[in-house]
């Protein structure tokens, strides 16, 4: 990492510091701890850096009694940290005493710190791109997690812009792949220099998206002022630096300070939201920085990268910050957040890739998580969709009693819409939910499912009004045949409200004992035996083949107003078919 030094540096030394696994914490024997020791050795804990060594160069510059001081005082900076007991040594560059120790104890922190998994999806933030002659762009950065090899098409983010890797370096020497932790130059084709900035970020398709608003746990420096509610700021993750604003929602934990700010030294929830995008995931950690002066003020880990647009300052928006930062255990942790992502989206759940691209799981870890929360009833996978048991056990009781209202205000329908029942129950859920729903209540035995949905079992009830009406209709249909009466005529006739006759009508058309034929009604049994007789026409001699509207008025004794509609009728169920102004009857 960077040496402490000038302003100018804290910007790269953000960059690279995501990237490392062991730090070396340098001050000057002559001068102990300054100012800017300080700023870097907080970045280095807020980012939660696991290992690293002390070391006090210029010894050479210093007598025993300095150099003891300095050391006593970058023990006293380091006391309650990861370098909390961390090597010690004191170097020179000038005459060379101390680096072999100084060597020999990086490599024995570098061996003990647990390599990074290469089982997460690729993720690489870019801290240089630049064109070379006959390769084109050229990307660097330290792979974070994954691996990444010659020939994978991944993508840029923000822009989305997909890329194929043509060529790989790790360390500087031609590799066929990168692993989680390495040091990488990509040689990317399909995309132009211009298209890729500092702050972007090279990876898998599908598993990370850009935000601009993200829920975190904020932890203030000692050293820094309180910082309130709106504050401006600078956002460091990776190497993105994005201009910001924070909304301070609580402070965490007893005597945290005022509403509305977090104080010196303390921690709290709150919410950023970022002027431009950002490529970030659950569990990252960042740095942020005062807009001005430019100095570090805190940092923290993101709880949630795409949280919902909801009030952050109430006591449910607080209860929300606890779940997501769940416990010390992180596969408890990982649980309780994805159950808060997937329940606070009710039946329109949480696509299973999200358990990566939000959740900030590797494949493995995913599985293990999906797997806890089914075998705990909590979830249920509905194609590619995670739903809340709960959301899911609501919308089967809101369907049932929609039915049940639908019955109860249409005794005579034949149930409710299915359609009507998707687009007006289940609005915003995913697409395969309703289906799942229905077909649970089917199994069940609550419901029976088709065109329309009704109580399973349930069977029409006639009053005495729709009785004789019925009775009515079928008689006159059937004597009437192909010129069935009006329907004043049949209102007429049955002695009850023209309402109840229309009902009794619908009923008899969803049960296909009657055919409704541009507002006339049929009696199915007139037009099977009408079907019958012209295919019968079939081959039965020269031109009886052929059907013209003067021919079928005469042959059936009906009216232009009834011929024409039937025509049309037997043109769509395929027993004739027009040839200009006439028609022939089919043959196949």
């Amino acid at each position: 990492m960077d040496v402490p030094g000038h302003e100018r540096f804290v910007r790269n030394m953000l960059a690279g510091a995501g990237g490392i696994d062991v730090v070396m914490l340098c001050v000057a024997a002559d001068e102990s701890v300054m100012p800017q020791t300080r700023e870097h050795f907080q970045i280095c804990r807020l980012l939660e850096i696991p290992a690293g060594v002390l070391v006090l160069t210029k010894a050479d510059l210093a007598d025993a009694d300095t150099i003891e001081i300095a050391a006593l005082e970058l023990r006293e900076l380091v006391a309650g940290s990861r370098l909390e007991g961390a090597p010690l040594v004191p170097v020179s560059a000038k005459t060379g005493a101390g680096l072999p120790e100084l060597v020999e104890r990086l490599a024995a922190v570098a061996s003990g710190v647990r390599a990074r998994r290469s089982l997460g999806p690729p993720r690489l933030p870019v801290d240089r791109v630049f064109s070379a002659r006959g390769f084109g762009t050229v990307v660097t950065g330290t792979l974070v997690s994954g691996r990444i090899g010659i020939e994978d098409g991944l993508v840029m983010l923000p822009s989305g812009a997909p890329v194929k890797v043509r060529g790989l370096q790790v360390h500087g020497r031609q590799a066929p792949f990168a692993e989680a932790g390495q040091r990488v130059a990509a040689n990317l084709g399909g995309i132009e220099r211009a298209g890729v900035t500092r702050g972007d970020t090279l990876c898998r398709a599908g598993t990370l998206e850009p935000t601009r608003r993200m829920d975190v746990v904020l932890e203030l420096l000692p050293e820094a002022r309180p910082l309130k509610h709106g504050a401006r700021v600078r956002f460091h993750q990776g190497t993105t630096e994005v201009i910001g604003r924070v909304a301070v929602a609580a402070p965490r934990g007893e005597n945290g300070g005022q509403a509305g700010e977090i104080a010196p030294g303390r921690s709290g929830y709150a919410r950023v939201r970022l002027e431009g995008p950002a490529v970030v995931t659950r569990g990252d950690r960042f740095i942020l920085r005062a807009y001005s002066p430019l100095e570090t003020v805190g940092g923290g880990v993101i709880l949630d990268p795409h949280p919902p647009r909801t009030a952050i300052r109430t006591a449910a928006a607080l209860e929300r910050f606890r779940q997501l930062e769940g416990s010390a255990d992180p596969e408890e942790a990982a649980a309780a957040a994805v159950l808060t992502f997937i329940e606070e989206r009710a039946g329109g759940g949480m696509p299973r890739a999200a358990l990566i691209s939000r959740a900030g799981l590797d494949a493995e870890a995913a599985r293990a998580t999906e797997a806890r929360l089914v075998a705990d009833g909590r979830v249920t996978v509905v194609g590619d969709t995670l739903v809340a048991a709960a959301a899911l056990a609501a919308l089967e009781a809101r369907l049932g009693t929609a039915v049940a209202a639908h019955h109860s205000a249409e005794p005579l329908s034949g149930g409710l819409p299915r359609e009507e029942a998707r687009e007006r129950l289940f609005k915003g859920a995913a697409p395969a939910v309703f289906e799942h729903v229905l077909a649970g209540l089917v199994a069940k035995g609550t419901l029976s499912g088709g065109d329309r949905l009704t109580t399973a079992g349930r069977e029409v009830s006639l009053s005495a009004d729709e009785a004789r009406a019925r009775e009515t209709i079928e008689r006159l249909l059937q004597e009437a045949g192909l010129a069935p009466p009006a329907m004043a005529a049949i209102v007429a006739a049955a002695g009850v409200a023209a309402a109840v006759v229309e009902r009794v009508a619908a009923l008899l058309v969803r049960q296909k004992q009657l055919v409704r034929i541009d507002g006339l009604l049929f009696h199915a049994a007139a037009l099977e035996r009408l079907k019958a007789d012209v295919r019968a026409q079939t081959g039965a001699g020269e031109g009886e083949d052929r059907v013209d509207v003067a021919a079928f008025k005469a042959r059936y004794g009906i009216s232009r107003k009834y011929a024409i509609p039937l025509l049309e009728y037997l043109d769509k169920e395929r027993v004739t078919r027009r040839v200009g102004d006439a028609r022939v009857v089919r043959r196949d």
